[in-house]
C-alpha cells in the first residue's frame, strides 16, 4: 500500500496519529527534504528505507513506490503541510492509477491554518468574511489569468497566499489595487510551528519593508483580510436569543 502522508507545518507532533502510525510501520519513506523536518524520521524503524525526494524526479519517486509495491512493502510518500494543497500529488496518484497501484491519502495541518493559530486569529468572522481564498502569486510557475490576485482581492475575502513570500512587492501591489485601499491588514509567519517561527503584522503600506529588514525571503506564509484586526458581529452559535437544534432561544 502507498500511503500519501500530510506531515504538517512543522511541529512534527502536528502531523495526526494515523501518519504518524504509517511512518512507524513504513518499509519506505520518500519525504519532501527540502520541507519536511527531519524530526519525522525519528520515528521510522530502523531498518526503513529512507528517499528524500527534493533531487528526485517524479518518475524517480514513481519507480520507488513501483518496486515497494511488488516486495508487499508498505510505502509513505511524506509531504509538508496537507498533500491535497500545492502537493504535486495528482500526477503522482494518477500513474498510480494507471499502473493499478492501490493508495490512500491522509490529511495533514495544512500551514495556512498554522500560520492563522500562529497569530491567535479566525478566519471566518461574523460580519467581515465567511470566505478563505488559498491562493498563490504568479511565479516561475504561472496562475490561471482569472486567478489573479488583484481579481482575488477585489472580493474582500480572508485570503492565505502561498509561495509568494519572495514577491512581497509585487504581491502588496495587487493586493492594494485588489482591496481598493492600503489600509488592509496582513501577517507574515515565517516558518509556522518551527522552532524558529517569525511572526510580523502590519498592512499593506509596511509590511513589505518590514519583510525585508527581517530578511525573509522564504518558507512563509502570508495572510491578508480585515479578520486580523477590526470589529466583527457576535457569533449566532452561542447567542442566547438564537435557537438551533440543540438551544432554544432565552426570552
Amino acid at each position: 500500500m502507498i500511503s500519501f502522508v500530510g506531515a504538517g507545518p512543522g511541529d512534527v507532533d502536528l502531523i495526526t496519529v494515523k501518519g504518524r502510525r504509517l511512518l512507524e510501520e513504513a518499509d519506505i519513506v520518500i519525504y519532501a527534504g527540502s520541507l519536511v523536518s527531519n524530526e519525522h524520521l525519528k520515528f521510522c524503524k530502523d531498518e526503513c528505507e529512507i528517499k528524500n525526494s527534493a533531487s528526485m524526479t517524479l518518475e524517480e519517486v514513481i519507480e520507488v513506490m513501483e518496486s515497494g509495491e511488488r516486495k508487499a512493502q508498505k510505502v509513505v510518500r511524506l509531504h509538508t503541510g496537507d498533500p491535497t494543497i500545492y502537493g504535486a500529488i495528482r500526477e503522482q496518484m494518477d500513474i498510480l492509477d494507471d499502473k493499478g497501484i492501490s493508495y490512500e491519502v491522509v490529511p495533514g495541518v495544512s500551514s495556512f491554518t498554522a500560520a492563522c493559530s500562529a497569530i491567535k486569529r479566525e478566519f471566518t468572522l461574523p460580519g467581515v468574511s465567511q470566505t478563505v481564498i488559498l491562493t498563490r502569486i504568479e511565479g516561475r510557475t504561472s496562475v490561471p489569468e482569472s486567478e489573479d490576485l488583484e481579481k482575488l482581492a477585489s472580493y474582500g475575502a480572508s485570503m492565505a497566499i502561498f509561495l509568494s513570500i519572495q514577491q512581497i512587492d509585487n504581491v502588496v501591489e495587487k493586493l492594494k489595487k485588489g482591496y481598493g485601499r492600503s489600509d488592509v491588514p496582513i501577517a507574515v509567519v515565517y516558518k509556522a510551528t518551527w522552532e524558529d517561527e517569525k511572526t510580523i503584522i502590519g498592512t499593506l503600506e509596511d509590511i513589505a519593508e518590514r519583510v525585508k529588514a527581517e530578511g525573509i525571503n522564504k518558507t512563509a506564509q502570508i495572510l491578508v483580510g480585515d479578520f486580523i484586526y477590526g470589529k466583527y458581529e457576535r457569533s449566532k452559535l452561542y447567542d442566547p436569543k438564537f435557537s438551533h437544534e440543540y438551544r432554544k432561544a432565552s426570552k
